[in-house]
């Protein structure tokens, strides 16, 4: 896509719900179910499919066809998709509540790409500040930063909130086999079990410690921040605090009187957000557990799926099909949710990472220009890894009501050596968004049920309980293996598609003001609680303060 950047705020659509085309798709569409688009199109398998970034994506099992497709795409063009991907990567100022650009993307380009943000080259900071980073996380990985006493540090715990965690955390979970560096371990709940719980993992002379904070304020960070470091003092004394801490924070003066040598202090830029920014400093973790290697393979598959999205045609791109797919779903068929599956044990934190960056992107009611947005935007995004699932929630989603609409995340190679074991998990995820699409129905159930021994009149009486509806919408992404660069890969499709379905609902995907209020009550609350005297909020939160405070005095 190489059309002209555009302006950050244009002129309101009707949206997604009410646009002509897309309805009179919608509707030309409902009476075929799955099963028939398939039996009136041999090659549907075939052309439902698309090929990015070492990443097999299937959309076959989706309830669209060719008119819905076009009727898609003319409204992306509609919405100047092509020219806000422009202005994406062109540094322009995406984030108008902010004034600020988003480029994420600037952080995995490879040296010698330029890049802008907001007129204001930053490809040479960026790359100078990788180095500083990975250079600080080999040192640690080779002994060279050592501990107070001169020893190796073994153990490095992040500690952070939000995209400060959520982002370390999965990658450090999700690539584990092929961590060889000190192991990492992670604080983010300002409930002190979280952080009682991961420091008794550790020993404070061979600990080092992060503290993740952009303005080195966050409130739960920082009362984190403060019970490790009493916990490493009453270890090892005031004097060794420099050389077991280090910080990701742009706020230097706040650090050093923490106790942080500057040359441990990693800043990051405000076109970073945070549900983006583990490919930043934020990620020195990582770097800490792969390797400059390790992290930089990571990279690498994320900006290869940065360069399909830029220049793929929107018909053969896969994070706009997914993000068209997507608004279809939740706009046309009335969708209220999407769920992930992956089929991979070491992606069990991938749903909270995707969550916040769906749900904190998207989660909005208002447009660009300020006025209401016409229509539902973002759904309740939830999931849990494969086989687990199957046994927790997909009753719902095979015989509730509503459709649910699935993506299967499914890395094809194992990262251990029972190849049978894995063979059953590729076959229950295959055959679960087979069940999805087929269903049961009434004659087959009574027909196994006869066959099994029932009589015709019991056959009958059960069957009801046993048919499934099936035209249940679901996607498959296909992994050749889970590793750094095939990660970076299917991270990055994600972070796209979110971009691209905030175009198509005309709403600010970088920005999170509905954060802030809590935030705020938050510090109202608590210094009632510290015996303060404070303002009321409304009738139930005081009641319910008067009742903690007589529980806890």
């Amino acid at each position: 896509m190489t059309a002209s950047p555009s302006d950050p705020t244009p002129s309101p659509s009707p949206g997604p719900s009410h646009d002509p085309e897309l309805r009179t798709a919608a509707e030309t569409l409902a009476p075929q179910s799955l099963v028939e688009l398939f039996a009136n199109d041999p090659q549907r398998a075939e052309r439902y499919r698309i090929e990015a970034a070492g990443m097999h994506y299937s959309y076959a099992k989706q309830r669209v066809d060719d008119g819905a497709l076009d009727a898609l795409l003319g409204f992306a063009r509609r919405c100047d998709l092509e020219g806000r991907i422009a202005a994406l990567f062109a540094g322009e100022m995406v984030n108008p509540t902010e004034g600020r650009a988003a480029l994420h993307m600037a952080l995995r380009a490879p040296a010698g790409q330029r890049w802008q943000a907001l007129d204001e080259p930053v490809d040479k900071e960026v790359h100078a500040t990788r180095e500083r980073f990975l250079d600080f996380a080999e040192a640690l990985r080779s002994g060279q930063a050592a501990a107070a006493d001169g020893g190796a540090i073994t153990d490095v715990v992040n500690i952070g909130i939000g995209g400060s965690d959520l982002g370390p955390r999965m990658v450090c979970e999700a690539l584990a086999p092929l961590a060889d560096g000190p192991r990492t371990h992670f604080i983010a709940n300002v409930d002190a079990a979280e952080r009682e719980a991961a420091l008794a993992r550790c020993d404070p002379a061979r600990t080092l410690i992060i503290v993740t904070s952009k303005t080195f304020t966050t409130q739960e960070t920082m009362a984190n921040a403060a019970g490790a470091r009493a916990w490493l003092v009453d270890a090892l004394g005031e004097a060794a605090v420099g050389a077991h801490f280090a910080a990701v924070s742009t706020n230097l003066a706040a650090a050093r009187d923490f106790g942080i040598p500057e040359d441990r202090v990693f800043g990051f830029w405000e076109w970073v957000g945070g549900r983006y920014s583990l490919w930043s400093a934020v990620g020195l973790p990582i770097g800490v557990a792969f390797g400059r290697s390790g992290f930089e393979q990571m990279l690498a598959g994320a900006h290869a799926m940065d360069e399909h999205f830029r220049s793929a045609p929107a018909e053969a791109n896969l994070p706009v099909l997914m993000g068209l797919i997507g608004v279809w779903n939740r706009n046309l068929l009335g969708a209220e949710s999407q769920v992930v599956v992956p089929y991979a044990q070491r992606l069990k934190h991938f749903v909270g990472w995707l969550q916040q960056l769906e749900m904190e992107s998207n989660g909005k009611s208002v447009a660009l220009d300020g006025s209401a947005v016409p229509g539902p935007t973002t759904p309740a995004l939830w999931g849990d890894v494969g086989t687990n699932a199957q046994h927790a929630f997909f009753q719902m989603l095979h015989q509730a009501p509503r459709a649910h609409p699935v993506d299967f995340i499914l890395p094809l190679a194992a990262d251990h050596d029972d190849a049978q074991q894995q063979r059953l998990l590729i076959a229950n995820c295959l055959a679960q968004s087979a069940a999805l699409m087929q269903g049961r129905d009434e004659s087959t159930v009574v027909a196994e049920l006869e066959a099994a021994g029932l009589s015709p009149e019991a056959a009958r009486a059960a069957a009801p309980h046993r048919v499934f509806s099936g035209n249940r919408p679901s996607a498959t992404l296909l992994l050749p293996r889970l590793d750094a660069w095939h990660l970076g890969a299917l991270l990055a499709a994600y972070e796209h598609r979110t971009f691209v379905q905030s175009v198509l609902w005309g709403i600010n995907a970088f920005d999170q003001w509905g954060v802030e209020l809590g935030k705020q009550l938050a510090k109202r609350v608590d210094a009632v609680l510290r015996g303060e005297v404070g303002e009321n909020l409304d009738a139930d939160t005081d009641a319910l303060i008067q009742r903690a405070l007589k529980r806890t005095s």
